[in-house]
């Protein structure tokens, strides 16, 4: 277990688990952009599509990625409610994905990944990462 002052081994993948999440706000953050420019972008089978209207779908990715984001930097700063709001985030932008797989499997597949990645990152060794032995 880490003590006050000194960095666990571990304390890295909280780092590693905070870039990640950043990176996963910037492209969930792009896809909103793009889904409010191009109207062809998230498009499948008629019977697989259940978004309505892009531009709310565009609004929604830019927030949700701003989320990302925020969560990403405060993990990153070793705030204390970021690790479970990270926690959290991972696990809902998973079942977001499940929704995007008809539409695009390569992409929710590769985000879906990443996602389990930053969690476990997150949880593996949790009380021995401390945030950096904070």
């Amino acid at each position: 277990m880490a003590t006050r002052g000194t960095e666990s081994p571990w304390s890295g993948w909280v780092t590693f688990a905070s870039m990640l999440l950043i990176m996963l706000g910037c492209l969930h953050g792009f896809q909103g952009f793009v889904a409010l420019l191009d109207d062809g972008y998230f498009v499948a089978r008629g019977q697989d599509l259940v978004l309505v209207d892009y531009n709310a779908w565009g609004v929604l990715l830019i927030v949700w990625g701003a989320i990302l984001l925020a969560v990403g930097a405060g993990l990153n700063a070793r705030r204390t409610w970021a690790r479970w709001a990270a926690a959290l985030v991972v696990m809902l932008d998973v079942i977001v994905q499940v929704g995007f797989f008809p539409a695009s499997p390569l992409l929710a597949l590769i985000l879906i990944t990443l996602d389990v990645v930053v969690l476990y990152a997150l949880t593996v060794r949790w009380d021995e990462a401390q945030l950096g032995g904070v």
